[in-house]
């Protein structure tokens, strides 16, 4: 619909250097995330945001379909090289690579400690390095915190080695960790799943192998920064909710131009989408 990548929906104020959707000067990857809650019934909504924002990686969670229950017309989108994970009715994640960004067709793995088709990854090499893409939709821990306890410290582990490679991380989804009381709204924050010491160390130490929570980073101070609203009492239209999705890249990747911004307004997802700029290669070290 032409509409520009920063639009009134956004509940990060935009950078004037982005005017349109590429930046000139540095060459940006837009990195798009969004837990659709259901892509059945997604579908179309999804199409229309790639369509609009035409990011050069989308990532998908919540899916809670199996390949053969994904609705045909979003299977393979055009322009895209497409991977889903999933299974029938929980779970499930995307990941796509634009073919205007990564010309050659990725391979895709999922890490040992992945469970309940959580997470995807694609390797990408470039001149200054290996990419390490991902899209994951973390435990909620509702039915089995050490389920996800051990995801986490899995997940922590897993960006040490990538990080003693030499590889450099962009991991984008739903964490299911309000990592700071600043990501709860003041009157949500307790001690609870989510919001817990245990789980918040569990993040601080992923970050720790040279990651960047790439929100905070540009917007540090906002303490109305939320992605998940719970579906009753207006809380959305309200703004009183968690942030619970994230785009964590490796620092080799983000660098004063980078911007990152949360769309509370659009879809219908319990869930808002989440939309950083990365650089395109990592920095030299």
């Amino acid at each position: 619909d032409g509409a520009p990548p920063y639009a009134a929906d956004c509940d990060t104020p935009p950078v004037a250097a982005w005017g349109s959707h590429r930046c000139a000067t540095p060459p940006l990857v837009k990195v798009g995330t969004w837990n659709v809650n259901g892509i059945r019934k997604r579908s179309t909504e999804v199409l229309s945001w790639i369509d609009r924002e035409e990011p050069d990686v989308v990532c998908l969670q919540e899916t809670k379909a199996a390949i053969g229950q994904v609705p045909q017309h979003i299977v393979d989108v055009a322009g895209y090289h497409c991977h889903w994970h999933g299974h029938a009715g929980y779970s499930g994640v995307a990941l796509m690579l634009r073919h205007k960004a990564f010309a050659e067709a990725p391979t895709w793995v999922h890490p040992p400690f992945d469970m309940e088709t959580r997470i995807a990854v694609a390797e990408v090499g470039t001149s200054a390095g290996t990419l390490v893409i991902g899209s994951v939709y973390g435990p909620n821990g509702g039915k089995d915190y050490g389920a996800k306890i051990e995801f986490w410290k899995q997940l922590v582990l897993w960006a040490a080695e990538l990080k003693e490679h030499d590889k450099h991380l962009v991991l984008a989804g739903d964490f299911n960790i309000a990592r700071l009381p600043i990501d709860v709204h003041p009157a949500l924050r307790k001690e609870m799943i989510g919001q817990s010491n245990e789980e918040r160390t569990l993040f601080e130490q992923f970050l720790s192998h040279g990651l960047v929570d790439v929100h905070r980073r540009v917007d540090p101070d906002n303490d109305r920064l939320f992605t998940w609203w719970a579906p009753w009492r207006n809380m959305r239209q309200r703004n009183m909710g968690w942030r619970l999705d994230y785009v964590a890249a490796s620092t080799a990747l983000v660098d004063e131009h980078v911007h990152c911004g949360a769309y509370r307004d659009f879809g219908t997802s319990d869930h808002g989408p989440v939309i950083a700029h990365l650089r395109d290669t990592p920095s030299a070290a």
